[in-house]
């Protein structure tokens, strides 16, 4: 499909709280050339992805999803973002996630405390150079509730140093439990044509007026290998449409509701153009069926 002159508001916009932003946003997790959670892999070339950066806020992008733990040997999200951004536009929502921790060697630590939360997010302030986040997510792993957590960062919202919270990576009651502590104004799973098991939780976002945020949306099982996910559905509309399976993939979660927000991370150029132009792309309603 054609590329030029499409911009991220080509897909239309949504709400996270007070903040407004774009459907089509940014992942920052590859940007430093490892894997989602990989120390190791190819460091990422640092100039090419500033500016893979700096071209994502041109094309209208305005919603950029990182944490502190995006981290390979050379190569540090956050800072990346900094370094490519900052000073920061006005309308540009950053949302980063907590929970998760890596010591300097990128050896992963247990989940954290409640009490080590307010750490965690320090150190994504001093990385992205702000004095506040627009959106923290908590991050959890194999808790029955998230009440303790998500209350630690409700506190440090009435605090000033967060605008906007989220819950990432949970199961359908852990939403109501944070819902009882403080306004949850998304939520992200992982979710995509071949990975549905969120389909409950992306309906009562809807229903509730939340974001939806998946991710590997594009990569889905494939995700540690990097790449796109095929299937012969995917393939086949592509080819109607003269498009990459990617585009087709962020077409189908666009679709889902306007509620769903895309966050198709890259460190490529070319690929940055091609996900954003995925906006526009509009599958009908025999194309949706077959891939579901």
């Amino acid at each position: 499909m054609p590329t030029h002159e499409i911009t991220a508001a080509s897909a239309g916009t949504w709400t996270l709280g007070d903040m407004t932003v774009n459907r089509i946003g940014f992942g920052a997790m590859r940007l430093t050339g490892g894997a989602a959670f990989d120390s190791g892999g190819t460091p990422s070339d640092r100039d090419r992805v500033i500016g893979v950066l700096r071209r994502a806020v041109e094309l209208g992008v305005n919603h950029i999803d990182t944490a502190a733990f995006y981290f390979s040997r050379l190569r540090s999200a956050n800072e990346l973002i900094n370094r490519a951004l900052a000073p920061y536009p006005d309308d540009l929502v950053i949302a980063t996630k907590v929970g998760p921790g890596r010591d300097p060697s990128g050896d992963w630590l247990p989940l954290a405390r409640p009490d080590q939360l307010r750490g965690q997010v320090e150190e994504n302030l001093r990385q992205l150079g702000r004095d506040h986040l627009d959106v923290v997510n908590l991050r959890q792993h194999g808790l029955d509730s998230i009440a303790e957590h998500f209350g630690a960062l409700a506190e440090l919202r009435d605090a000033g140093l967060i605008r906007h919270l989220g819950i990432s990576n949970v199961r359908p009651q852990h939403l109501a439990q944070a819902q009882a502590i403080a306004p949850v104004v998304c939520v992200q799973n992982a979710y995509g044509i071949d990975k549905r098991l969120s389909d409950k939780t992306l309906r009562t976002c809807g229903e509730q007026g939340i974001a939806f945020v998946p991710f590997y949306s594009i990569a889905g099982d494939g995700r540690d290998a990097g790449g796109v996910a095929d299937n012969e559905a995917v393939l086949a509309i592509a080819r109607a449409h003269g498009a990459t399976p990617a585009q087709v993939r962020i077409a189908w979660t666009l679709a889902r509701g306007p509620h769903v927000l895309a966050i198709p991370g890259t460190g490529n150029p070319d690929h940055l153009v091609e996900n954003v132009a995925a906006g526009a792309l509009r599958l009908s309603a025999d194309e949706l069926a077959s891939l579901d």
